[in-house]
């Protein structure tokens, strides 16, 4: 299959665009390579505050540093060219007020040449969505399960199952639009709810565990490739199983090794190679 080479990157107004149209293509990327390989066959690339647990092995996402973001965004930056890059901002860099929620956007913006950042909340969060669009900061909202909150909802749970959560996840989402943010994921809800959330919003809906009828889907990288095995939610599905392929390659690799049959002279400086 030929891949349609861009040649700018993807912007806001391209993804305001999308809204109603043809789903946007999102995945996580973490490290250089990866982002190479996705860049042209993504709209968006999230370097997600789930690098705690997918590449630290941490239990949750919340001992994540504004460092470890930015170290990571670098790498995904540099080596995709042309993908809309969104960075999220980690728990307890951004809660405490807009001030300082702005200095930590701002910090990861300057230090990694991403194009928006992401946070988690809905109605607690507008103002400082509003504050930092009006600053020429441009922010992805997240609701529904909020990974960050997980201590408060009792943890990994599918959110607005009920009448009550539901509604309050309606009204998280017409409030972070009307805070000025371009998109919102929805992620962990009931399937009608992400349904009406995206036929009620004027901004894309990006959905993880959410609806078919989002204006994007979005999973983690690592999850689609069969890379990360310790915790698989209901609405990951694999597209490939590359933790076999390293794993039989390493099996080979050190057979080759204790049979003496690797490196052999074509790999060696300073003799001739074998014919």
């Amino acid at each position: 299959m030929s891949i349609p080479v861009r040649k700018k990157r993807v912007s806001v107004p391209d993804i305001r665009a999308c809204k109603g149209g043809e789903p946007l293509v999102c995945l996580t990327a973490y490290t250089a390579p990866i982002a190479s390989i996705l860049n042209d066959r993504v709209d968006v690339l999230l370097v997600g505050d789930s690098l705690g647990m997918v590449v630290y092995g941490m239990d949750d996402t919340l001992a994540v540093t504004l460092d470890m973001m930015i170290a990571h965004g670098r790498a995904v930056v540099r080596a995709a060219t042309t993908a809309f890059i969104v960075v999220d901002l980690p728990f307890g860099s951004y809660e405490a007020s807009p001030e300082q929620a702005f200095h930590a956007a701002a910090h990861v913006m300057s230090k990694t040449g991403c194009q928006a950042v992401k946070l988690e909340g809905g109605v607690e969060m507008t103002d400082t969505i509003t504050f930092l669009t009006a600053r020429g900061i441009p922010v992805m909202a997240h609701i529904g399960l909020m990974p960050q909150s997980f201590n408060t909802t009792g943890g990994f749970r599918a959110q607005g199952l009920s009448d009550e959560t539901a509604t309050q996840i309606e009204a998280d989402g017409a409030a972070v639009e009307q805070a000025g943010a371009f998109s919102v994921v929805v992620e962990g809800t009931s399937e009608p709810l992400a349904r009406r959330l995206t036929e009620n919003l004027t901004i894309p809906t990006i959905g993880i565990g959410a609806s078919p009828a989002c204006d994007g889907q979005i999973l983690v990288t690592d999850d689609v490739l069969g890379l990360f095995s310790s915790f698989k939610p209901r609405f990951v599905k694999r597209f490939g199983d590359i933790g076999d392929a390293v794993a039989m390659a390493a099996d080979a690799y050190a057979e080759e090794v204790k049979a003496r049959k690797f490196p052999t002279l074509d790999h060696c400086y300073g003799v001739k190679k074998e014919s």
